[in-house]
């Protein structure tokens, strides 16, 4: 089937589409880059992407689709791991519109869901009836109930409450061309013409080809139809992968979920001892038995000793009950060491090492790439530890190395190997080594795939495992369904070469000329770029915990806003301008402008450059680098955004204000004059101009000093950095710092004049310019550099500690101020560790700042906090003013939005008397502009507590 292949062609369909579908129609170059490539290693190109309104529209797409000639891919969330969630064709997005929870029945134990529900949603909403559905992939926070129904999906659950198939009662299902299905048990709809003889005639092939093992996914489940099984369709169409229909709603089963959970946590030598032990605790009922090796953990906090762990949940109606099953399972198994957990935040750490696990495990320890492909093998839960020796064995053979982890009471493996997918003799190695597996993983009684689907990784080695007869069963029954063979073509039956289309062809032979080092891969923007795997981390609802990423995403809604979605635009970009991959059929890029690209512009407009992704991303995925080091190019030579002159030389313009600070406050104040200002430089109109301090932070700290020469001894002095916005908008902060190091015992200097880290050129992509401030400074520091220096505005921190050596990496001097860097609780920490801080016992509220989340960490600020009796949790998320980005111009609804999401609420249901902390000055005046709240610095809070025992003048040192 071949997808239009001319403009004419293509203009027909979208009016055919537009006309027929209520829903959006998108076959631009930004809907369908965004959609070229899911979690694999695979990339097909679309014509374009619907987003059907409801089940009316999905078969008006697939009527028009048909009529045209054009295939369809259905795609939930997009974290398939083998390729089947892309397609040459109509991509149907069901995530925007169809996520309505139709009906849930806590009596019956159903619900009723259309395919674009994320799973977290449908168990918060089963949650208050103390029910939840069972299967729980870790990718649970942004996949879809269509999606898992489509590859099967299983989860950490599944040894407790099954496959989704084993927990979907009924599904209503749209055919290619538009005819709509009802499928049940015990029932074959009229409009499937052939499929009871079919199963009639070939009994004996359905009864004894399909191994008997929890996690066979693989395939087509035919064997749900035999007579003996009741004839379930729904059963059988769970794992088709997108290749026999539309799902537009589902019945699922709910289960009861424990009232209480505790955690078994076991070390074993390692993954091969740990595997064997795994059925052992089978039989004790546990809700998991989840198994990973030392080699994927990059930080074993709150491990048991071992080389391999196994995680075995159990639950009960009281915490007691719960506890009592995980200590009869630690009695009944064999370990090296083990330990129990109980505490809800201390479980969830461990599980979040569990489930990050798709994204960590693309990266060995070395830095080394690993991708997916092989990630998904079952076999029967006792010859786990065997097949795990063999796959070790045969990894060896042929030079590769991977690190398992997965489902070790089901037998299921996932596993990252470092193939070299980007040459010829890389590809052919990794065609070798996936044939020789697949043989393995048969001679062991397992299944190609034991979660994720075969999709095109494992597709055409379906005969190794099924056997020539019951494979071309497979295509009968998928002609049955689908007779013009529109839906998802070249996926488990007919599959394309599992060697074919990946998404590493079109990208640059050659590393791009970039301005940033990108020390964590090998300085190439390629590599940079090619971390994002797809797992989509940066597409969840609420940020987990104290998390940022994604905020632009959470605001909109939109794929181009994600993490996810930018990553795929930049790779599209630096596909290049080889011609439109839709009209010719080959592998070329869709973003054909290179870095002048507006598409990709455009998607990084919203970028708020909160790092958070550095973080919060699975493998370290950073935007806001990228974002720099595109608006570097984007701009060079030409004309800039007013924003970029204004906001983007903030430093300049700041230390030629600061002398008329007062006659600048004043006509800041004059309405028209102020709006015109704002026109000007490229403000929001509805942004207020901040006020500028009337005496700077080091002229009011060199006032205190005199003009004297003052003589201390190293171990005395604290040297503070100058930043632009302490200097010029809050020296307040500054001033409370002096009174803080000085209550300890060390006596403030700044750490020189006319320093800049160089944020806000960065930010802006003003890159030459970044650096010649940074070398600028490093000129000024001179023999201080190496001297430890408090930076109390987090966002320059950030820059120092990343932008810095990182922009300026043959430079030496860089990576040692770099080191120096320290927060004002870290220094404390560090420099005056008996220093007691007063105590305050009250509560407090308020954000931690992103860049101090994603770089600095905040560990050593909650245990300040903690000494000075300062109770409380400070929220997720991002503030949503972000430096510039909330004072530009066409940035104020999203950044209200930001806000809006976990800072503003958490302000507002403080109790009375509670603090409202924030480090950044960003987010101080978001709370101020947005909230009518002053929000002050940890520091100030701290100096407050002090009283006035260190006035003006004391502090003065001997001449």
């Amino acid at each position: 089937m071949a997808a239009p292949q001319n403009p004419t062609e293509r203009a027909e369909l979208a009016q055919a589409l537009r006309t027929a579908v209520r829903g959006e129609v998108d076959l631009g170059a930004t809907a369908r880059a965004l959609t070229t490539m899911d979690a694999s290693n695979y990339r097909r190109v679309p014509i374009g992407v619907v987003t059907p309104r409801d089940a009316d529209d999905v078969a008006a797409a697939l009527a028009v689709c048909r009529a045209h000639g054009v295939p369809v891919v259905p795609r939930g969330g997009g974290t398939s791991i083998a390729g089947q969630a892309t397609g040459t064709g109509i991509v149907l997005d069901l995530t925007r519109h169809l996520r309505k929870i139709v009906e849930l029945d806590p009596v019956a134990r159903t619900a009723v869901v259309q395919p674009g529900v994320i799973l977290d949603e449908l168990r918060t909403a089963a949650a208050p009836h103390g029910l939840t559905f069972g299967p729980d992939p870790s990718t649970h926070s942004r996949c879809t109930l269509g999606g898992m129904i489509g590859n099967n999906s299983c989860g950490a659950h599944s040894v407790a409450w099954g496959t989704t198939a084993d927990n979907t009662h009924a599904l209503t299902v749209t055919r290619y061309g538009g005819d709509t299905l009802r499928l049940t048990r015990g029932t074959v709809p009229e409009a499937l013409t052939g499929l009871p003889e079919l199963i009639r005639t070939h009994l004996a092939p359905l009864r004894t080809g399909f191994p008997e093992l929890p996690r066979r996914i693989s395939g087509y489940a035919l064997d749900a139809l035999l007579p003996e099984r009741g004839t379930d369709l729904a059963r059988a169409f769970c794992g088709s992968e997108g290749t026999l229909g539309v799902v537009t709603e589902a019945t699922v089963r709910l289960v009861e979920a424990p009232a209480a959970r505790a955690l078994a946590v076991l070390g074993y030598a390692d993954e091969a001892a740990a595997a064997e032990a795994a059925p052992g605790l089978l039989p004790h009922h546990p809700l998991t038995v989840e198994g990973m090796a030392a080699d994927l953990v990059r930080a074993p906090a709150g491990l048991p000793r071992g080389g391999a762990w196994l995680f075995a949940e159990t639950g009960g109606a009281t915490p007691a009950e719960a506890r009592a099953h995980a200590e009869r399972i630690l009695r009944a198994a064999d370990a090296l060491d083990d330990t129990v957990v109980t505490d809800p935040a201390g479980q969830r750490a461990l599980w979040r090492i569990r489930e990050d696990a798709a994204g960590t495990a693309t990266r060995m320890p070395d830095g080394t790439e690993a991708w997916p492909g092989w990630e998904d093998c079952a076999v029967p839960p006792g010859r786990l530890g065997p097949y795990l020796r063999d796959f070790r064995a045969l990894l060896a053979e042929h030079g590769l190395r991977g690190t398992p982890y997965g489902h070790f009471g089901d037998g299921c493996i996932h596993v990252r190997i470092d193939f070299d997918l980007l040459s010829p003799p890389g590809v052919a190695r990794f065609r070798r080594f996936s044939e020789e597996l697949a043989d393995l993983v048969v001679a062991h009684g397992g299944s190609l795939s034991g979660e994720h689907g075969d999709g095109q990784a494992r597709a055409e080695l379906l005969p190794r495992m099924y056997g020539d007869e019951l494979f071309a069963l497979f295509a009968r029954f998928k002609d049955i369904w689908d007779p013009d063979g529109g839906m998802n073509p070249g996926i488990l039956a007919r599959p394309a070469r599992l060697d074919e289309n990946l998404r590493f062809e079109v990208l640059p032979k050659r590393p791009v000329d970039v301005e940033f080092g990108y020390p964590h891969d090998g300085g190439d923007f390629s590599a940079a770029v090619r971390r994002c795997v797809g797992v989509a981390k940066c597409r969840t609802a609420e940020p987990a915990g104290t998390g940022v990423m994604c905020p632009s995403f959470r605001a909109t809604g939109e794929e181009a806003h994600s993490t996810r979605g930018r990553a795929r635009l930049l790779h599209e970009m630096l596909a290049g301008d080889a011609g439109d991959a839709g009209d010719t059929g080959d592998t070329a890029g869709v973003i054909t402008g290179g870095w002048r690209s507006t598409e990709v512009r455009d998607a990084l407009d919203l970028c708020l450059s909160c790092k958070g992704c550095r973080t919060d991303c699975p493998v370290g995925v950073d935007m806001a680098t990228y974002k720099a080091e595109f608006l570097h190019h984007h701009y060079r030579r030409r004309l800039r955004p007013a924003s970029h002159y204004t906001m983007g030389r903030l430093p300049t313009w700041l230390r030629l204000a600061s002398r008329f600070a007062p006659a600048l406050n004043a006509l800041a104040r004059v309405r028209l004059l102020a709006a015109l200002t704002k026109r000007l430089a490229g403000i929001a109109p509805e942004r207020e101009i901040p006020v500028l301090a009337r005496e700077t932070f080091t002229r009011w700290l060199n006032r205190r000093w005199g003009k004297g020469t003052f003589i201390f001894s190293n171990d005395e002095v604290a040297m503070v950095w100058p930043d632009t916005f302490t200097e010029h908008l809050s020296p307040e902060v500054g001033r409370a710092a002096v009174r803080v190091l000085e209550s300890a015992g060390r006596h403030t200097i700044p750490a020189g004049r006319g320093l800049c880290c160089g944020l806000t050129y960065v930010s802006t992509g003003q890159l030459g310019k970044a650096r010649k401030v940074m070398r600028r400074t490093l000129d000024r520091l001179g023999g201080t550099l190496g001297t430890p220096l408090v930076v109390l505005e987090p966002s320059c921190a950030a820059t120092l500690r990343t932008d810095l050596p990182e922009l300026l990496p043959d430079d030496p001097r860089a990576a040692e101020l770099a080191s120096s860097v320290r927060t004002l609780a870290q220094y404390l920490e560090e420099y005056a560790p008996d220093w007691q801080p007063p105590r305050l016992d009250r509560p407090v509220t308020g954000q931690t700042h992103c860049h101090q989340h994603a770089v600095l960490g905040d560990a050593a600020e909650r245990r300040l906090r903690e000494r000075a009796g300062l109770t409380g949790e400070l929220s997720g998320g991002c503030c949503g003013l972000a430096g510039n980005f909330g004072f530009e111009r066409g940035h104020w609804d999203v950044s209200v939005a930001c806000a809006e999401e976990s800072l503003l609420p958490s302000v507002r249901a403080a109790e009375p008397g509670t603090d409202v902390l924030a480090d950044g000055f960003s987010c101080r005046t978001q709370l101020e502009q947005l909230g009518g709240v002053r929000a002050r610095h940890l520091v100030e809070v701290l100096a407050e507590g002090l009283g006035e025992g260190l006035g003006e003048g004391l502090g003065e040192g001997t001449e």
